[in-house]
């Protein structure tokens, strides 16, 4: 299945796909744009363009695993990628990934602006390859 990962912030949201074969995941791009339904139509667009058949939001929950404003926010952002696409949206949670993702820009070398740029990508990459490890150990597409 092709499955696309958003994570969603509010001025740069970065975008990760995988092929059919679920195999591997990799950054696509970073939209820069803070208007909540302009960044929606974007996201809606790529994933049109991409032949994308699930979508998979980055899910902020707290570190105690409350919901906060942040996460409420990305649940909005999934539900109107819903409504846009007509494509099964599943939030998942991404505590962690950006932080994990400036690790490995860090081992890479990858710093200053060049960093900020390509970490929302990356964190959406962690997130799609969290997700398809969640799918290959349970044989489910979604988040229980």
């Amino acid at each position: 299945m092709k499955i696309m990962s958003v994570d969603f912030g509010d001025s740069r949201t970065g975008i990760a796909v995988c092929e059919k074969s679920e195999m591997l995941a990799s950054p696509l791009t970073v939209i820069f744009e803070k208007r909540f339904e302009v960044c929606a139509d974007k996201v809606a667009e790529l994933a049109k363009n991409e032949g994308t058949e699930l979508i998979v939001v980055g899910y902020p929950k707290n570190m105690n695993n409350t919901i906060g404003e942040r996460a409420e926010k990305c649940a909005a952002f999934a539900e109107l990628l819903r409504e846009k696409t007509g494509l099964k949206t599943v939030l998942w949670d991404e505590r962690g990934t950006t932080v994990s993702a400036i690790g490995y820009l860090n081992t890479a070398n990858v710093r200053g602006k060049k960093r900020k740029n390509v970490v929302d990508a990356v964190a959406a990459v962690i997130i799609l390859e969290n997700y398809l490890a969640y799918r290959k150990n349970t044989g489910s597409d979604k988040y229980e």
